[in-house]
């Protein structure tokens, strides 16, 4: 199943970023906040037109939107808001930045952000972390993660940019056979698996080339590359080369199954519902909610409704979402 663009917000056709600053600026002035104009605006806006009501409101007011956002607001409905007025770069080097940051690491977290992405994706973070951190993502993640599961989330963000400019190539059907034939002699071919070699695979490699690799897998070895990566790996390692793996085949499907984990255990775990609904709105969320229905039988809507989000939070994400 292809979604590839699936958006569930894709901006309004008469955009006038002065009047939304304008009636921005009126919904957080006075007493209370009129949160419901908030949502309506900043739902329903893409993140370019965001960025376009953020200059103008500092263009007008002479103020800063999200600062303002922050001292009206709380909370995690607080959480989407700002979300959705960041570039989704720096919005997602936040997230990194904060996964690392502290005791203990979020392996999770850097894995559904750096194993899922177009290597074009991966490069303007790359980019933004260093211009917002002013050090390296890659060193900072070194300093964070050890062994194979650090050489391949290094590989990732250190070849993003060369990635970026095969993606555009297109596939090459010759390279992906032989890389099938590594691949295969690595792991299943002999005892123990030479890591090193799926590493430089599936991080170099943009998702189309992977494709056609996995194909070519599978006829050489009868099976597919999942289960032998089920089967050859373990621990952190393991989960994100599942990650990547999966996110070739069918990403909204990869998402959905980590929307439903995050909605469904102990306590909602607020900071992925928020990143992978704001983040994906603009890219596959329609068919994250596809997949959702198909594999859980119960809407992503329905879920989030009858979960542990409430009042303006729950309302801005399924305002997000768009109708069930």
């Amino acid at each position: 199943m292809s979604h590839a663009r699936s958006p569930t917000v894709v901006g309004v056709q008469n955009f006038n970023a002065h009047e939304d600053a304008v009636a921005l600026r009126e919904a957080m002035k006075g007493f209370g906040t009129d949160e419901e104009t908030i949502i309506q605006i900043l739902t329903s806006r893409s993140n370019a037109q965001r960025q376009a009501i953020s200059q103008a409101f500092t263009h007008e007011f002479g103020r800063d939107i999200i600062e303002d956002l922050k001292s009206e607001l709380g909370g995690h409905f607080e959480d989407v808001i700002v979300a959705l007025m960041l570039p989704p770069e720096e919005y997602l080097c936040k997230e990194l930045h904060h996964c690392m940051e502290g005791m203990g690491t979020d392996e999770h977290t850097l894995i559904e952000i750096l194993c899922t992405r177009t290597k074009k994706e991966i490069a303007a973070i790359v980019e933004a972390y260093e211009r917002l951190y002013n050090r390296p993502l890659a060193e900072h993640m070194c300093s964070e993660t050890s062994g194979d599961f650090r050489r391949l989330l290094t590989l990732i963000v250190t070849s993003a940019h060369q990635g970026a400019r095969d993606e555009e190539a297109g596939v090459d059907a010759g390279r992906a056979q032989e890389a099938a034939q590594a691949l295969y002699d690595a792991g299943e071919a002999k005892w123990g698996t030479d890591e090193e070699v799926f590493n430089k695979i599936l991080a170099h490699e943009s998702f189309a080339q992977l494709r056609q690799i996995f194909e070519e897998y599978k006829n050489i070895s009868g099976r597919t590359i999942e289960q032998a990566i089920k089967s050859e790996l373990d621990g952190e390692l393991k989960e994100a080369m599942s990650a990547i793996v999966e996110c070739v085949e069918n990403a909204p499907a990869w998402f959905a199954q980590r929307l439903r984990k995050a909605i469904e255990g102990l306590g909602t775990e607020d900071k992925t519902l928020v990143r992978i609904i704001v983040a994906r709105a603009e890219i596959d969320l329609g068919g994250i909610k596809e997949e959702y229905e198909r594999i859980y039988d119960k809407t992503l809507n329905s879920d989030i409704e009858q979960g542990e989000t409430s009042g303006d939070y729950k309302r801005a994400l399924v305002a997000i979402l768009g109708p069930a």
